[in-house]
Protein backbone atom coordinates (compact mmCIF):
# COMPACT_ATOMS: atom_id res chain seq x y z
CA UNK A 1 0.00 0.00 0.00
CA UNK A 2 1.15 3.61 -0.97
CA UNK A 3 0.20 6.95 -0.28
CA UNK A 4 -0.28 8.92 -3.23
CA UNK A 5 -0.86 12.65 -3.46
CA UNK A 6 -2.77 14.20 -6.55
CA UNK A 7 -2.62 17.28 -7.21
CA UNK A 8 -5.61 19.48 -8.32
CA UNK A 9 -4.91 19.20 -11.87
CA UNK A 10 -5.35 15.12 -11.68
CA UNK A 11 -8.74 15.22 -10.18
CA UNK A 12 -9.66 17.48 -12.93
CA UNK A 13 -8.78 15.26 -15.64
CA UNK A 14 -10.64 12.43 -13.56
CA UNK A 15 -13.13 14.87 -13.57
CA UNK A 16 -13.38 16.56 -16.39
CA UNK A 17 -10.44 15.95 -18.77
CA UNK A 18 -10.13 14.99 -22.27
CA UNK A 19 -8.51 12.10 -23.49
CA UNK A 20 -6.19 10.46 -23.13
CA UNK A 21 -5.34 11.86 -19.37
CA UNK A 22 -8.54 11.29 -18.60
CA UNK A 23 -8.48 7.40 -19.53
CA UNK A 24 -4.87 7.37 -18.14
CA UNK A 25 -6.09 9.03 -14.75
CA UNK A 26 -9.34 6.16 -14.41
CA UNK A 27 -7.17 3.14 -15.27
CA UNK A 28 -4.31 4.47 -13.04
CA UNK A 29 -6.80 4.73 -10.64
CA UNK A 30 -8.79 1.38 -10.99
CA UNK A 31 -4.75 0.02 -10.19
CA UNK A 32 -4.68 2.05 -6.87
CA UNK A 33 -7.75 0.23 -5.53
CA UNK A 34 -6.49 -3.02 -6.21
CA UNK A 35 -2.75 -2.33 -4.51
CA UNK A 36 -4.92 -0.97 -1.48
CA UNK A 37 -3.40 2.69 -2.55
CA UNK A 38 -4.59 5.81 -0.19
CA UNK A 39 -4.80 8.85 -2.06
CA UNK A 40 -4.06 12.03 -0.26
CA UNK A 41 -4.86 15.97 -1.49
CA UNK A 42 -5.23 19.03 0.33
CA UNK A 43 -8.48 20.98 1.03
CA UNK A 44 -6.75 23.72 -1.84
CA UNK A 45 -7.57 21.28 -4.46
CA UNK A 46 -11.17 20.50 -2.84
CA UNK A 47 -11.21 24.18 -3.17
CA UNK A 48 -9.77 24.62 -6.81
CA UNK A 49 -12.13 21.53 -8.53
CA UNK A 50 -15.05 23.21 -7.10
CA UNK A 51 -14.39 26.52 -8.72
CA UNK A 52 -15.62 25.80 -11.91
CA UNK A 53 -18.66 24.40 -11.04
CA UNK A 54 -19.51 27.13 -8.78
CA UNK A 55 -19.02 29.92 -11.54
CA UNK A 56 -21.56 28.20 -13.31
CA UNK A 57 -24.21 27.56 -10.52
CA UNK A 58 -23.96 23.89 -10.79
CA UNK A 59 -24.60 22.85 -7.30
CA UNK A 60 -25.32 19.22 -8.13
CA UNK A 61 -21.55 19.08 -10.15
CA UNK A 62 -20.52 20.80 -6.54
CA UNK A 63 -21.71 18.28 -4.23
CA UNK A 64 -20.71 15.46 -6.85
CA UNK A 65 -17.06 16.39 -6.90
CA UNK A 66 -16.93 17.05 -3.10
CA UNK A 67 -18.35 13.68 -2.14
CA UNK A 68 -16.16 11.66 -4.82
CA UNK A 69 -13.21 13.63 -3.33
CA UNK A 70 -14.16 13.44 0.43
CA UNK A 71 -15.22 9.53 -0.02
CA UNK A 72 -11.70 8.37 -2.06
CA UNK A 73 -8.92 10.63 -0.47
CA UNK A 74 -7.41 12.05 2.80
CA UNK A 75 -8.37 15.45 2.12
CA UNK A 76 -5.41 17.12 4.41
CA UNK A 77 -6.34 20.83 6.22
CA UNK A 78 -4.10 23.65 5.81
CA UNK A 79 -2.91 24.13 9.74
CA UNK A 80 -0.17 25.05 11.54
CA UNK A 81 2.34 22.77 11.15
CA UNK A 82 1.97 22.76 7.70
CA UNK A 83 2.43 26.65 7.59
CA UNK A 84 5.77 26.02 8.94
CA UNK A 85 6.60 23.32 5.99
CA UNK A 86 4.93 25.82 3.79
CA UNK A 87 7.38 28.62 5.07
CA UNK A 88 10.53 26.63 4.74
CA UNK A 89 9.53 25.51 1.11
CA UNK A 90 8.69 29.24 -0.04
CA UNK A 91 12.26 29.73 1.58
CA UNK A 92 14.29 27.66 -0.25
CA UNK A 93 12.77 26.86 -3.33
CA UNK A 94 11.47 29.56 -5.88
CA UNK A 95 7.64 27.90 -6.35
CA UNK A 96 4.36 29.47 -6.52
CA UNK A 97 2.15 29.74 -2.84
CA UNK A 98 -0.23 27.04 -4.33
CA UNK A 99 2.58 24.32 -5.58
CA UNK A 100 4.25 25.06 -1.56
CA UNK A 101 0.90 24.60 0.09
CA UNK A 102 0.41 21.22 -1.63
CA UNK A 103 4.03 20.13 -0.96
CA UNK A 104 3.61 21.12 2.45
CA UNK A 105 0.36 19.17 2.80
CA UNK A 106 1.80 16.23 1.23
CA UNK A 107 5.47 16.17 3.22
CA UNK A 108 3.18 16.70 6.24
CA UNK A 109 1.57 13.26 5.67
CA UNK A 110 4.34 11.50 4.49
CA UNK A 111 3.53 10.21 1.09
CA UNK A 112 5.11 8.13 -1.35
CA UNK A 113 4.96 9.39 -5.11
CA UNK A 114 3.22 12.90 -5.70
CA UNK A 115 1.61 13.15 -9.03
CA UNK A 116 1.53 16.66 -10.31
CA UNK A 117 1.72 17.89 -14.41
CA UNK A 118 3.79 20.95 -13.04
CA UNK A 119 6.73 20.35 -14.61
CA UNK A 120 8.54 22.65 -11.78
CA UNK A 121 8.12 20.54 -9.49
CA UNK A 122 9.32 17.64 -10.93
CA UNK A 123 13.35 17.79 -10.08
CA UNK A 124 12.16 18.92 -6.35
CA UNK A 125 13.71 16.82 -3.61
CA UNK A 126 11.44 17.12 -0.20
CA UNK A 127 11.65 15.30 2.66
CA UNK A 128 8.46 13.24 2.91
CA UNK A 129 7.43 13.09 -0.19
CA UNK A 130 8.98 9.89 -2.08
CA UNK A 131 9.06 11.36 -5.48
CA UNK A 132 7.20 13.65 -7.64
CA UNK A 133 6.06 12.44 -11.01
CA UNK A 134 4.05 13.30 -13.95
CA UNK A 135 0.92 11.50 -14.35
CA UNK A 136 2.87 10.02 -17.32
CA UNK A 137 5.55 8.37 -15.57
CA UNK A 138 3.54 7.21 -12.75
CA UNK A 139 5.55 3.61 -11.92
CA UNK A 140 2.16 1.67 -11.02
Amino acid sequence: MSKIFFDTNIFIYMFEGLEPRRSRMLALRKRMLTRGDQIVTSAMTLGEVLVKPTKLGQLSLIEQYDRAIRATALVVNFDTPIAWRYASLRATHNIRNPDAIQLACASHVGVDLFISNDEKLHQLNIPGIGFITPLENVPL
